[in-house]
């Protein structure tokens, strides 16, 4: 399973990514997908987010079941503490 989160990018990209997931809210999509294309699409959205954020979050066989990626400006910050994710929101918002 994929959760994809992208924040102020183009509307072009989230077409792009309906393609290969739905997009139950805007900006969320969901899907499953092979790891080559997770990580094809992962590129893909980081290179065209043009200022926006990226938060990328997909299965995976650690204590929590999931691993989270970041990338550009994001509302939250996911931090990773000795392997347990844990989320910040930053205190001016």
């Amino acid at each position: 399973m994929v959760v994809l989160i992208l924040e102020r990018v183009p509307p072009g990209l989230r077409g792009e990514l309906t393609r290969w997931f739905l997009e139950p809210q805007a900006g969320v999509f969901v899907g499953r997908v092979s790891a080559l294309v997770r990580d094809r699409l992962w590129e893909k959205a980081c290179s065209k987010a043009s200022g926006g954020g990226c938060l990328i979050i997909y299965s995976s066989d650690n204590e929590q079941g999931f691993r989270v990626r970041t990338w550009g400006r994001t509302a939250r910050q996911i931090d990773d503490f000795e392997g347990l994710f844990l989320v910040r929101m930053p205190q001016n918002q």
